[in-house]
């Protein structure tokens, strides 16, 4: 029995393991102070382990840093492989899954570009929707005009486009004012934070509206006044889990196991150019990379 400085006691597994021991004890108690915050999902383990799972989560792991209060850290692949080449996957997955749309030709509004948000644009494109994004940050907007993507406002959108697709891991983004001015049938998705994108809390209390379900996770939504309806899917929820199977295996792998990344990388047969140790030297790297 070990106990921490706020004074609670725990049971470690090997208390002749000085060092684990307090590791043990840190990851207790970051699970309660994580316990005590509002957030995304996240997987806890009966030794107290946490393993944060969202990229909003971890954005919550930078302000216990700032604030002081987390007492470990550790490095992610998350935004490289997860958000951008995972989303680029199971994005269209999820909405072939769900609509068996047509997705060429149609107007696709990316709310956000992020890597979340490149990840989409990118497999939107690929499939030949003509793609625009909205955007807050300077730097992302940027990035989407070099890869030929207008940048507009949901405003300026709202009722020209046949799919929509929240990925700022935000709060509020697609309201029911919006849901009320699109066009007939438009798609609404969520790949982003877990339920806080779009507003279906105000859709289902909007008075008159129907909802038709034509299967589990696809859901037309009818308002009274105009008789058009808009196809929700997943309930607000992250729609690659809803509709489809999440991401990729081999995806993940990468995302959460960026120790062994040159074992991932001889998967496929690619090799991993090594340093001389003059060019680690000159670049002050090691000569195993970056």
């Amino acid at each position: 029995m070990l106990r921490a400085e706020t004074g609670r006691d725990y049971k470690v597994k090997d208390i002749s393991q000085a060092d684990f021991g307090r590791l043990e004890i840190i990851l207790a108690e970051v699970k309660i102070l994580q316990r005590s915050m509002s957030g995304p999902r996240r997987w806890w383990t009966p030794e107290g382990f946490v393993s944060e799972e969202t990229t909003t989560g971890v954005k919550r792991l930078y302000q216990m840093h700032a604030n002081g209060t987390l007492l470990f850290s550790e490095e992610t692949t998350t935004l490289r492989f997860d958000n951008l080449y995972g989303c680029r996957h199971s994005l269209p997955d999820g909405l072939m899954r769900a609509t068996d749309i047509m997705t060429a030709g149609k107007i696709a509004v990316g709310c956000g570009y992020g890597d979340v948000g490149k990840g989409c644009a990118a497999a939107l494109k690929a499939a030949g929707a003509r793609v625009m994004v909205t955007e807050i940050d300077l730097i992302c907007a940027l990035q989407a005009l070099m890869e030929g993507i207008p940048v507009l406002t949901q405003e300026d959108v709202v009722s020209e486009a046949g799919i929509f697709v929240t990925t700022t891991e935000n709060e509020n983004i697609i309201m029911v004012h919006h849901m009320k001015q699109m066009k007939n049938a438009a798609i609404v998705c969520n790949i982003g934070h877990f339920d806080k994108e779009i507003d279906m809390l105000d859709l289902e209390a909007y008075p008159g509206i129907k909802r038709i379900t034509i299967k589990p996770q696809t859901d037309p939504w009818v308002f009274p006044e105009t008789r058009r309806g808009i196809i929700i899917l997943a309930e607000r929820l992250l729609m690659n889990l809803g509709c489809a199977t999440g991401h990729p295996s081999f995806v993940m792998s990468c995302s959460f196991t960026n120790q062994d990344a040159a074992l991932h990388l001889g998967k496929p047969g690619d090799k991993f150019t090594k340093l001389t140790p003059e060019q680690a030297a000159y670049i002050s790297v090691a000569a195993e990379g970056p």
